[in-house]
């Protein structure tokens, strides 16, 4: 007589990214990923335009500072937790979490400290006027509205 099994496809597709990939179960491969916030680099005449891809991410958690001719992102993206929804299982988490931080080097032409930034759904704008090439070398904290 044969007797039913329960499929869970969760642990089918651990043992199939243990066979195909790196060795380690999909499920525990998404606890230690590291990540970093996408962006999008753009320019017209007047300026550069940096868009940063922050979902889930708190304005009072998002940094941007220009210094020595670096314009830098860092900040925290900050996990729900578990003990607020005691019903709540996660099955899978793919998003990453956790501390990060970019850093892009400016052009001469850049006005460090005429940056402006602004948060809005999850989306980091940044506008780095033009000017003659001048070089900065002060450390400028960049307010987000």
């Amino acid at each position: 007589m044969n007797s039913l099994t329960h499929w869970d496809p969760f642990k089918e597709l651990n043992r199939l990214s243990t066979i195909l990939g790196s060795g380690k179960p999909a499920l525990a491969q998404a606890e230690h990923r590291e990540w970093a916030p996408a962006v999008d680099i753009s320019e017209d005449d007047e300026s550069f335009i940096i868009k940063a891809d922050l979902p889930d991410v708190d304005k009072d958690d998002v940094n941007v500072t220009v210094q020595n001719g670096y314009l830098t992102l860092s900040g925290e993206r900050r996990m729900e937790k578990e003990e607020e929804d005691k019903k709540k299982k996660y099955h899978r988490i793919e998003r990453s979490y956790g501390s990060y931080t970019r850093s892009f080097a400016l052009p001469e032409n850049v006005d460090g400290g005429a940056v402006k930034a602004k948060f809005k759904d999850g989306v980091l704008h940044i506008v780095l006027p033009k000017v003659a090439p001048e070089e900065s070398h002060s450390k400028v904290e960049i307010e987000i509205d």
